[in-house]
Protein backbone atom coordinates (compact mmCIF):
# COMPACT_ATOMS: atom_id res chain seq x y z
CA UNK A 1 0.00 0.00 0.00
CA UNK A 2 2.94 2.57 0.70
CA UNK A 3 4.05 1.86 -2.63
CA UNK A 4 0.69 2.55 -4.12
CA UNK A 5 0.41 5.41 -2.17
CA UNK A 6 4.01 6.72 -3.23
CA UNK A 7 3.41 6.10 -7.10
CA UNK A 8 0.12 8.35 -6.50
CA UNK A 9 2.12 11.41 -5.25
CA UNK A 10 0.46 10.83 -1.40
CA UNK A 11 3.74 11.10 -0.50
CA UNK A 12 2.52 11.71 3.47
CA UNK A 13 0.72 8.87 3.49
CA UNK A 14 3.09 6.32 2.83
CA UNK A 15 5.61 8.01 4.68
CA UNK A 16 3.17 7.23 7.30
CA UNK A 17 2.52 3.78 6.23
CA UNK A 18 6.39 3.28 5.93
CA UNK A 19 6.93 4.47 9.40
CA UNK A 20 5.17 1.13 10.62
CA UNK A 21 7.09 -0.92 8.22
CA UNK A 22 10.22 0.30 9.24
CA UNK A 23 9.48 -0.58 13.42
CA UNK A 24 9.14 -3.69 11.85
CA UNK A 25 11.89 -3.95 9.78
CA UNK A 26 14.46 -1.17 10.93
CA UNK A 27 17.35 -2.81 9.10
CA UNK A 28 15.57 -2.98 5.91
CA UNK A 29 17.29 -0.11 3.74
CA UNK A 30 14.98 -0.03 0.96
CA UNK A 31 12.02 0.36 3.22
CA UNK A 32 14.18 3.33 4.57
CA UNK A 33 14.96 4.70 1.52
CA UNK A 34 11.29 5.03 0.23
CA UNK A 35 10.85 6.81 3.34
CA UNK A 36 13.51 9.15 2.84
CA UNK A 37 11.73 9.94 -0.72
CA UNK A 38 8.70 10.08 0.80
CA UNK A 39 10.18 12.48 3.09
CA UNK A 40 11.61 15.16 0.68
CA UNK A 41 8.63 14.92 -1.24
CA UNK A 42 6.12 16.06 1.39
CA UNK A 43 9.17 18.76 2.39
CA UNK A 44 9.77 16.83 5.57
CA UNK A 45 13.54 17.48 4.79
CA UNK A 46 14.25 16.97 8.24
CA UNK A 47 13.19 13.65 8.65
CA UNK A 48 14.72 12.84 4.96
CA UNK A 49 17.97 14.20 6.14
CA UNK A 50 17.94 12.02 9.08
CA UNK A 51 17.12 8.95 7.31
CA UNK A 52 19.57 9.19 4.32
CA UNK A 53 22.42 9.68 7.03
CA UNK A 54 21.18 6.19 8.18
CA UNK A 55 21.18 4.62 5.67
CA UNK A 56 24.76 5.92 4.62
CA UNK A 57 26.07 4.96 7.80
CA UNK A 58 24.90 1.52 7.13
CA UNK A 59 25.24 1.48 3.31
CA UNK A 60 28.49 4.94 2.19
CA UNK A 61 27.97 3.16 -1.25
CA UNK A 62 24.39 3.59 -1.28
CA UNK A 63 24.93 6.07 -4.81
CA UNK A 64 21.11 7.13 -4.28
CA UNK A 65 21.12 7.33 -1.36
CA UNK A 66 24.24 10.17 -1.61
CA UNK A 67 22.33 11.87 -4.48
CA UNK A 68 19.22 12.26 -2.27
CA UNK A 69 20.92 13.59 0.65
CA UNK A 70 22.66 15.96 -1.33
CA UNK A 71 19.34 17.27 -3.04
CA UNK A 72 17.79 17.36 0.38
CA UNK A 73 21.11 19.68 1.76
CA UNK A 74 20.33 22.08 -1.27
CA UNK A 75 16.59 22.68 -0.36
CA UNK A 76 17.19 23.16 2.99
CA UNK A 77 19.83 25.84 1.96
CA UNK A 78 22.78 24.00 2.22
CA UNK A 79 24.74 24.03 -1.11
CA UNK A 80 28.10 23.88 0.67
CA UNK A 81 27.29 21.19 2.33
CA UNK A 82 25.37 19.22 -0.49
CA UNK A 83 28.33 19.55 -3.21
CA UNK A 84 30.89 16.79 -1.99
CA UNK A 85 27.81 14.52 -1.82
CA UNK A 86 27.06 14.89 -5.26
CA UNK A 87 30.08 15.30 -6.61
CA UNK A 88 30.48 11.68 -4.64
CA UNK A 89 27.39 10.23 -6.26
CA UNK A 90 27.62 11.29 -9.68
CA UNK A 91 31.38 9.85 -9.46
CA UNK A 92 29.77 6.59 -8.48
CA UNK A 93 27.27 6.65 -11.58
CA UNK A 94 29.45 7.77 -13.71
CA UNK A 95 27.37 10.91 -14.24
CA UNK A 96 28.48 14.50 -14.15
CA UNK A 97 28.65 16.49 -11.11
Amino acid sequence: MATFYFDSKAYADAARMLEGVLAEEPANLSVRLLLARSYYHSAQLSRAEAELRRILDADPAEAYARLMLGRTLERRGRAEEARPHLRLAAAMTGESA
